[in-house]
């Protein structure tokens, strides 16, 4: 039985979701190119928040493991649910349309955001990664009571 990731921008887009259920960040940075282009829905001027270390842009296959790591360290993962409702497919682009509903560690503050993620494949790995969420409502279910 081969072990080889596959090509088929379907397949492979199938296979990054189940690895991110299954929560293994070095096993999910396996299907993203050495260099890529990431992009998550945050302005472009500002590194991201101390609070939400997950939420900037990134370009490396180093950089998508970390996220990972970082997105799980920051949220309880007994109350993760993520429901893709859509995947839609275009050559080497694909779209996945869902919800996230997550609970914030340090708050205990449950959040829900749909999303859009733009997908790239080529020659079997994720070269673009674009997540379209409400980062505003994830960014505020993380802010101090006393704001």
């Amino acid at each position: 039985m081969s072990t080889a990731a596959p090509t088929d921008t379907r397949a492979v887009v199938h296979d990054l979701l189940r690895r991110i259920g299954e929560g293994d960040p070095e096993h999910i940075a396996e299907l993203y190119a050495e260099q890529g282009d990431w992009k998550l829905s945050w302005p472009e001027d500002e590194h991201g928040r101390a609070a939400t270390p997950w939420i900037r842009h990134r370009s490396t296959r180093a950089d998508a493991a970390a996220h990972y790591r970082e997105l799980a360290e920051h949220h309880l993962p007994e109350q993760v649910a993520t429901e893709v409702e859509r995947i839609l497919i275009d050559g080497n682009d694909a779209v996945v349309l869902g919800e996230i509903r997550q609970m914030a560690r340090p708050t205990k503050r449950a959040y829900r955001a749909r999303f859009a993620l733009h997908l790239t494949i080529e020659d079997g790995l994720v070269t673009r990664h674009h997540v379209y969420e409400d980062s505003l409502a994830v960014a505020r279910a993380f802010e101090p009571e006393d704001r």
